[in-house]
């Protein structure tokens, strides 16, 4: 696993803008509290991915603020030489996820964008509790989607990852 410092660095050196670095800070530093309560509750969590990702999930950002994001970093990724499971990660932190058919239907490569493991779980759902370095409810979150007119299939799934993961950093 790549140290902290030099997962900054890629995101610097890729050319991503200081608001996406603070921003990945902000996700890292949050998927980090989540992953710990989760630890502390005895489930098993490889919080230096947590961490890893959480800083590079956005690395795409440099080279584009669209949906395509989460694919371009996994290509910036494997330029770096990341581990899949970082890789991994930075494809299935969009939301909650994207289905296959929900890709097709964005013009993405056809895949399933859903997060899997508890790690990319975390860090799709940190991504999904901030905007920009600020925190917010996930009660915000869906309102923000519902006002940009997305759709009840990734709002479901952004409810049922809030519940699933089930940590509330300051709340237990």
């Amino acid at each position: 696993m790549i140290s902290r410092e030099a997962a900054l660095n890629i995101l610097t050196e890729s050319g991503c803008n200081k608001k996406v670095i603070a921003h990945c800070i902000a996700v890292s530093d949050l998927a980090k509290e989540i992953a710990a309560g989760i630890k502390s509750q005895g489930k098993d969590v490889d919080i230096d991915l947590v961490e890893i990702g959480g800083l590079l999930h956005d690395l795409g950002r440099a080279q584009s603020h669209g949906i395509d994001h989460a694919i371009l970093g996994v290509e910036l990724a494997k330029s770096y030489g990341l581990e899949p499971g970082i890789q991994e990660l930075i494809k299935r932190h969009i939301g909650a996820g994207i289905t296959r058919d929900e890709a097709r239907e964005l013009h993405l490569p056809d895949n399933d964008y859903i997060p899997v493991t508890l790690e990319q779980k975390i860090v799709a759902h940190a991504d999904n509790l901030l905007v920009g370095t600020e925190r917010i409810s996930i009660e915000k979150r869906i309102h923000k989607m519902e006002k940009k007119g997305i759709g009840k299939g990734s709002i479901d799934r952004v409810k049922a990852l809030a519940e699933e993961i089930g940590f509330i950093p300051g709340k237990g």
